[in-house]
């Protein structure tokens, strides 16, 4: 049997159980995933907002749909060629609920652990040659891991010192490439003011050139001839 079918089969049986987590009381969803695509390519989100569940694919809103735009733009694939190449994860799968001045509420510490297995296992799974954090509290768990307290501004650098560079992470035994990516929501305007424009720039040329991406691309250009 090739390699490619035994990931695809444990990624299966993966999917099917992740789907059937109910580990956190205090999540308002079901778990969301994107399928068992088999990639050298993960995209680490860091929580489903209310419309993923309904839609039942992660991305599915507003930050998902300028994430797509930016990944057209600089890696030559539309969303439809990305969710069919690309293993998409989040550190939390559930829809956390909201706080109280009614945004979306930051998965507490032990709901960050509680679903941190199914992470491990994914890249133990996948075997990626390129991660891709999108957000603080996705790139943290990366980054200078260090102790989340459930709080946006625990994090414990600055995005500007992250996103625009390349590193090089270990996770469950594996090693890959790390590219942060601030998060698409329209609540931050960060990645649309200097200097975070001209670092997302920088930080989607390197996803760009990147060789696992540029193995996806090219396999999609060559699929539509």
């Amino acid at each position: 049997m090739k390699i490619v079918s035994v990931k695809r089969l444990r990624l299966e049986r993966h999917v099917a159980q992740l789907r059937k987590c109910r580990r956190c009381s205090r999540m308002h969803s079901t778990p969301v995933s994107g399928g068992a695509v088999v990639s050298d390519v993960m995209i680490i989100g860091q929580a489903p907002g209310p419309r993923e569940p309904v839609l039942q694919r992660p991305f599915a809103h507003t930050a998902g749909k300028t994430l797509f735009r930016w990944f057209e733009e600089f890696c030559g694939m539309n969303e439809a060629a990305f969710r069919s190449k690309i293993y998409f994860a989040a550190v939390c799968r559930c829809f956390p609920g909201k706080n109280s001045s009614g945004t979306d509420r930051v998965p507490a510490p032990d709901e960050i652990r509680n679903c941190s297995s199914w992470m491990d296992d994914e890249v133990r799974i996948l075997r990626p040659r390129l991660i891709v954090p999108v957000g603080r509290l996705a790139i943290m768990q990366f980054i200078d891991r260090v102790d989340v307290v459930g709080e946006a501004d625990s994090f414990p650098y600055r995005l500007e010192s992250v996103v625009g560079r390349k590193f090089r992470g270990e996770r469950a035994g594996h090693h890959f490439d790390v590219i942060p990516l601030p998060h698409p929501s329209g609540a931050s305007p960060w990645h649309k003011i200097s200097p975070g424009k001209q670092l997302l720039e920088s930080a989607l040329k390197l996803i760009a050139h990147h060789p696992a991406i540029k193995s996806l691309a090219w396999r999609t250009q060559r699929f539509r001839r």
